[in-house]
């Protein structure tokens, strides 16, 4: 400490003799530039200023003197000789010159009054020239002239002398000021001299001690040097260590006894997206989800309390918002005692994996639900056909307005909830493709509210169908059916008991929607809201996700809204959900506009009755009984067989008798494709109705006409298809 004090002292002498010597020669070195420039400003004053005015003044001199500006005038006055007239008027012309000149210059007021005195009194003589020639050209008398044209110059002459003494008095000033500088500039070479010695003794002072000061250095460095290698050492060590923790894949915090952080590695800044600056001396309780139970956390604590190792998954948030997980490790962190001081928390990001593992479970779940969708389609579909087919009977025997009317039209809703069911089942596992046509929106609308308003509470109303604007959209009728009755359907579950409305819009949109691209018969803009509790940002985040339900246990499946989103995109549409607690939710729905001249078709008539004999197929006895007791109130003759073996076996006995076959497809011991090849072996202009769950397409079947219908089967439009085909037939 003594040897670093000591050398301290002697840099700063050093410093300090450095910087006088440096301060003295600067300022010697100012001076002697003064004293140069005060020399040469002289030598100007003394050569270049008084070296003009000597010429002027002597110019005047010469104009005021013998053969000037005076003499001229009064020799032409008394000899009247024009030549004295022409180089006085000549030299006129120059003392203006020559006043103008000196007066342009800047002079004490002493110079300047004697020039304007000579002036005036020259300026007298050039007023009497004019007189003087009229005298010459008259011929006045001489005593008459001169007293005319007399003019006293006597403080001309006085003030010519005075310029000539201020003249001299400058010259003499300048001639001392060069001497005076002069001798002051020998003053400062001999004071330059001495600071060379001083500069020199100075010199030899700052080498002592600089060597003293790089004596004292070397031996601070030899100590130093052996104190860095230890601490090299040491740091190496450590920033291996660093090293290690700070480029580990997996995220490290280090927090004390109290839960304050006080370490966060590179890794937990990189997937949490919070730096260390933001998280030192908070607690990891921001990382809480709130979807780690908290018994979680409370075993956490109670293994560390008890000084063991906790293992376990935890899903945290990030900055943002987000969420990931992490199989996490905390251990305590004790002293050479024994006693812990800190917790060390290592976790490794698996949220890919478990991404991973529930994409895989959804696909499995997806294709259990396309198996389930293919597998029930046919059967759920009979049973279907069965119940419309009965509905329908029953409502041609019931009064109109009774109550018997009203429930038989609770079960028409029913079931056709029920078929909308299948058709999401089917539609979710892409089993039904649907056909884009042009569809009146508002027609749709208004049909869905009439059907949701027998399924929800009086309480709840929907609003918007009546004042609906008409509008086309490009799509599957059915499918905008399924998505209207999904949305409505959602919208009164979340109102639930309460009071509360449900509002349908519908219009046509000026511009193309950012996203999408422009069409010649444009877009348009539907939406759904409600007055319910509304969604958190989470919750609408993950909404349209397959098999993703708030409801409880049993009352909701997950697949609606998904279903929902995948008509809307096959449409080429899109849908957005705004949604936050206790504001309602908002569906905005964009589908492809239709012009309104596709939409308009004639509504279709009522099927009308016949006589002809028909035979109907399906294994499903109440399906083969309802279509058959439709068919029968319509006028018809109708066979119905459950066997498709049986039916070919009575129609091949009488080929001629049936004049159509109405036919399931899927069917036990052969399906009806097979049946109908056969049957128009033998009749090939026999007209075929095929119905089936799946709604098959590609059917290719030879001979006479062939029509396709999607179960269940509504009988009066199964009834008009009969009637166009048997008419069709007729014309033929």
């Amino acid at each position: 400490m003594t040897s670093i004090k000591r050398t301290y002292k002697l840099a700063a002498a050093a410093a300090l003799l450095v910087a006088v010597t440096v301060v003295t020669g600067l300022y010697l070195g100012a001076q002697t530039r003064a004293q140069f420039t005060d020399i040469a400003e002289s030598w100007t004053d003394y050569a270049e200023d008084p070296e003009k005015k000597g010429v002027w003044i002597s110019s005047l001199r010469g104009y005021l003197g013998y053969g000037g500006i005076i003499h001229n005038f009064k020799n032409y006055v008394i000899r009247k000789d024009d030549a004295y007239r022409a180089r006085m008027v000549d030299q006129l012309t120059q003392f203006d010159a020559v006043m103008a000149s000196y007066l342009a210059e800047p002079l004490p007021e002493a110079e300047r009054r004697a020039l304007e005195t000579i002036k005036a009194t020259i300026d007298e003589y050039r007023a009497r020239v004019e007189i003087a020639e009229r005298a010459v050209n008259g011929n006045w008398p001489a005593e008459r002239t001169d007293r005319l044209v007399k003019v006293d110059d006597t403080e001309a002459i006085l003030a010519l002398r005075n310029l000539e003494m201020l003249w001299m008095d400058s010259r003499a000033r300048s001639t001392e000021r060069i001497i005076a500088a002069v001798m002051r500039g020998e003053t400062l070479i001999g004071y330059g001299f001495l600071a060379m010695v001083l500069l020199v003794a100075a010199a030899l002072s700052i080498a002592i001690l600089i060597a003293l000061l790089i004596r004292d250095m070397r031996a601070s460095n030899a100590r130093l040097s052996e104190e860095l290698e230890r601490r090299r050492a040491l740091q190496r060590s450590e920033q291996r260590l660093a090293q290690a923790v700070e480029q580990s894949p997996a995220t490290i915090l280090i927090t004390d006894t109290a839960g304050r952080i006080q370490y966060a590695n590179r890794r937990f800044e990189e997937l949490s997206g919070w730096s260390r600056a933001e998280i030192i001396g908070e607690t990891p309780r921001f990382l809480q989800s709130g979807e780690v139970p908290r018994e979680t956390y409370a075993d956490l604590r109670a293994t560390l309390e008890r000084g063991e190792v906790w293992r376990g998954v935890l899903r945290n948030l990030d900055r943002e918002g987000g969420s990931y997980w992490v199989d996490t490790t905390i251990l305590p962190l004790r002293a050479e005692d024994g006693s812990i001081h800190g917790y060390l928390g290592m976790g490794e990001d698996i949220t890919e994996k478990r991404q991973a593992r529930e994409q895989v479970v959804r696909a499995q779940k997806i294709e259990a639900v396309g198996l389930l969708a293919g597998g029930i389609a046919h059967d759920f579909n009979n049973l279907l056909t069965a119940i419309l087919g009965s509905v329908h009977l029953a409502a041609l025997d019931a009064r109109p307005g009774s109550d018997l009317a009203q429930e038989v039209e609770q079960i028409d809703i029913a079931a056709r909830r029920a078929q909308a069911l299948v058709r999401q089942l089917l539609g979710f596992a892409r089993r039904e493709p649907g056909t884009p046509e042009p569809t009146d929106l508002c027609a749709a609308i208004t049909e869905a509210s009439r059907l949701m308003r027998a399924a929800i509470p009086p309480t709840i109303r929907i609003e918007g169908a009546r004042d609906c604007t008409p509008v086309n959209v490009l799509a599957d009728p059915t499918h905008l059916h399924q998505i209207l009755m999904n949305l409505t359907a959602n919208a009164a579950e979340a109102i639930g008991d309460a009071d509360g409305h449900i509002g349908i819009t519908a219009c046509a949109l000026e511009d193309t929607p950012k996203g999408l691209p422009a069409r010649a018969d444009g877009w348009v803009e539907m939406t759904v809201t409600d007055d319910g509790p509304g969604m958190s940002e989470d919750t609408a985040a993950r909404i349209f996700d397959a098999f993703y339900t708030t409801k409880p246990l049993g009352k909701g499946t997950g697949l609606g809204l998904s279903v929902v989103q995948g008509l809307v995109q096959d449409m080429g549409g899109r849908i957005t959900v705004e949604s936050a607690p206790g504001t309602g939710t908002r569906f905005q729905i964009v589908l492809p506009g239709a012009a309104e001249a596709a939409c308009a078709a004639p509504a279709a008539p009522a099927p009308g009755r016949g006589h002809e004999t028909l035979m109907i197929v399906d294994d499903q006895t109440e399906v083969a009984a309802t279509l058959r007791r439709a068919l029968m109130r319509m006028g018809y003759q109708v066979e119905a067989y459950t066997s498709p073996r049986i039916a070919l076996e009575r129609f091949t006995k009488a080929p001629a008798r049936h004049r159509l076959l109405i036919s399931d497809v899927v069917m036990p011991e052969m399906n009806g494709i097979e049946m109908t090849r056969a049957m128009r072996a033998l009749r090939p202009d026999l007209p075929v109705i095929l119905c089936t769950g799946f709604n098959p397409t590609g059917v290719a079947l030879s001979g006479g006409p062939t029509e396709v219908l999607a179960k269940p089967l509504d009988p009066v439009e199964l009834a008009r298809h009969v009637r166009r085909m048997l008419d069709a037939r007729a014309a033929a």
